[in-house]
C-alpha cells in the first residue's frame, strides 16, 4: 500500500500571543531568505507551504513554523498520495483478466489489448484516469518562486551586487580607495580655504559673529572629513567606528598613516563592492596632495635651518 503523504498549510494566521513583527523576523531568519519574500506570503491567503511530505517531516515542518508563529496544520495530500509507481494494486492488475479489445494509455500513448495496467508506462490506468480528474477540479496551488522565501535549492536569497559601487562624498555608505582618499582630502581643504577667509573678514566687523562662523565652518569640515575616512575604513573592511582612533595622540598618527597605506579589498566586502577606477583627475590630485606633503617636509626642516644660520651670522 502506498504510505500517505502530508502538506504543511498556511493562511496568513498567528499563534497565540504571536506578534506580525516578530513572526516575520523569524521565518527571514528561519529560511534564510529576504523581508520582502516573507511579507509576500501573508498576503496571499492560503498556501501549501510544503507539499508531499512524510508524516514525520511534515510534523517537523509543523513544529518548527509554529514556534516561529506562524499557524500552520497539516493535511493529507491526497494528490501526492496517489503513487503512479508500481504498488500492490499493479501486481494484482497484472493476474486480472483482460479482454483483448484495443486499447491505448491515457499517459504514454502506448496502445495495447484492453488492461487495467499500460504494459509500457506500469500506470494503473483508472487510478491515473481519477487522479488527472480530481486535479483538474481541485488544482493545487502554486506558490510562485517570488513568493517562496524556501523553496530551496532554488530559492534565491542573496541580492546581485552591481561591479562598481556608486561614489557620495556625503555619507559613510561605501567605500574609497587610497588615491581617492587623498583626493577628496585635499579637495575638502581647499573648499575650506575660502570659507575660514570669509569668517576671517566677518571677524573685522563682529569678533562674535566671525567666530561663529569659524565654528561652523570647522565643524562642517569634520564632519565630512568623518565621511571620507570612514569610506576609506570601508574600502579595507574595518569597522567606520574605528575612525574614533585617529584622535587618540602618537596612535591615531599611525592609523592614520595606515589609511593611506592599506590598499583595499579587490572584491566586493561587507559594505559594497568595490569602488569605480580611478579617474585622471583623482590621480593630479593625489599626486598635489603628496607634492603638498613633501614641500611641507622640506619646509619644515629648511626654515629652522636657516633661522638658524640666520642667528649666527648675527
Amino acid at each position: 500500500m502506498t504510505q500517505a503523504r502530508f502538506k504543511i498549510v498556511f493562511t496568513g494566521e498567528l499563534m497565540p500571543d504571536a506578534s506580525l513583527e516578530t513572526t516575520k523576523e523569524s521565518l527571514v531568519r528561519l529560511f534564510k531568505s529576504d523581508q520582502g519574500k516573507i511579507n509576500a506570503l501573508f498576503s496571499r491567503g492560503t498556501v501549501d507551504i510544503k507539499r508531499d511530505l512524510s508524516e514525520n517531516a511534515a510534523d517537523q515542518y509543523l513544529k518548527a513554523l509554529q514556534n516561529a508563529g506562524a499557524k500552520v496544520r497539516k493535511e493529507q495530500d491526497l494528490a501526492a498520495s496517489m503513487s503512479l509507481v508500481e504498488t500492490d494494486d499493479h501486481r494484482e492488475a497484472e493476474r486480472a483478466p483482460v479482454s483483448n479489445a484495443p486499447m491505448s494509455c491515457p499517459k504514454c500513448g502506448h496502445q495495447q489489448g484492453n488492461a487495467i495496467a499500460c504494459s509500457a508506462c506500469g500506470i494503473v490506468i483508472e487510478k491515473f484516469i481519477a487522479r488527472q480528474a480530481m486535479l483538474a477540479q481541485n488544482p493545487p496551488e502554486v506558490v510562485s518562486q517570488a513568493a517562496t522565501p524556501y523553496a530551496t535549492p532554488k530559492a534565491a536569497v542573496a541580492e546581485a551586487l552591481p561591479e562598481f559601487g556608486e561614489l557620495k562624498a556625503f555619507t559613510t555608505e561605501g567605500r574609497i580607495g587610497r588615491l581617492r582618499f587623498l583626493a577628496w582630502t585635499i579637495v575638502l581643504m581647499l573648499a575650506c580655504l575660502p570659507l575660514f577667509g570669509i569668517a576671517g573678514g566677518f571677524m573685522a566687523a563682529s569678533e562674535i559673529l566671525g567666530g561663529l562662523l569659524i565654528v561652523l565652518a570647522g565643524i562642517a569640515a569634520v564632519v565630512v572629513g568623518v565621511m571620507i575616512a570612514v569610506q576609506r575604513l570601508h574600502d579595507i573592511g574595518w569597522s567606520g567606528w574605528l575612525v574614533l582612533v585617529t584622535v587618540v595622540p602618537i596612535v591615531g598618527g599611525v592609523f592614520s598613516l595606515l589609511m593611506f597605506i592599506i590598499p583595499g579589498s579587490a572584491e566586493a566586502n561587507r559594505f559594497g563592492p568595490p569602488p569605480p577606477p580611478n579617474s585622471l583627475a583623482v590621480k593630479i590630485l593625489a599626486l598635489l596632495w603628496v607634492a603638498i606633503i613633501v614641500i611641507g617636509i622640506g619646509a619644515a626642516i629648511a626654515i629652522p635651518a636657516y633661522m638658524g644660520y640666520s642667528d649666527a651670522s648675527l
